[in-house]
């Protein structure tokens, strides 16, 4: 055999070795698909830390309103309770001041009352010794009747003013009545039995009057 022949049956037998897979892949056309590609967004670090900050801040800003509110609504509570509390202190403290007053102005009430009969004996006393005449004695009597008037009045004690005044219901008692001597006379005190007195202002015994019809 010569040369060139050994030559080409080499070749032949290359050929025929060629991988078989090869040659299909090159002859199946590639598969379409109807896939179409996702751009993926990528967040930078720094608008990341912005919107956690952003999240923080509104979350922060509502806690905090709603605890103003909260606060708002507990001063309201309290400052309401104060007033009503206060309120109530000032009207008791001027409730127990006029009571102290009151109690006050009127504690010998009683015992001045009782003292008042003794008055009246002291007048029908000295209206005797003046008609007696007997002057040292008028004299004595009259001091001790007048320090015990001055007494009783600087305790609140004064009389009640009747004769020839008009007839007053709240501060005299008719015992009778008589015609008026004169027209002018008519409505008003002639007489006066008994005299009246006040305490502090408060009428304790009436004057028992005659009045003129």
């Amino acid at each position: 055999m010569s040369e060139q022949q050994k030559v080409n049956n080499q070749d032949d037998a290359m050929k025929d070795t060629v991988n078989p897979d090869i040659e299909s892949n090159q002859e199946q056309p590639q598969a379409e698909t109807n896939e179409v590609p996702i751009e993926e967004t990528k967040e930078t670090p720094n608008d990341t830390v912005s919107d956690k900050k952003s999240k923080r801040f509104k979350i922060r800003h509502a806690n905090d309103k709603k605890a103003l509110e909260e606060e708002k609504a507990k001063f309201a509570e309290l400052n309401d309770k104060y007033l009503r509390l206060f309120s109530e202190f000032d009207n008791h403290r001027k409730r127990t001041a006029k009571e102290k007053l009151d109690l006050t102005a009127t504690a010998s009430e009683n015992v001045i009352k009782d003292i008042l009969p003794v008055l009246d004996d002291f007048e029908r006393a000295l209206q005797n010794m003046e008609k007696n005449g007997n002057e040292a004695d008028l004299q004595g009597v009259t001091l001790i009747f007048n320090k015990l008037k001055d007494t009783l009045k600087k305790k609140g004690l004064e009389e009640i003013e009747a004769m020839d005044a008009d007839f007053n219901t709240d501060e005299h008692e008719a015992l009778t009545m008589i015609p008026a001597p004169e027209e002018d006379k008519k409505g008003k005190v002639l007489d006066v039995i008994q005299k009246g007195y006040k305490l502090n202002g408060k009428v304790i015994r009436f004057a028992r009057v005659v009045v003129g019809n």
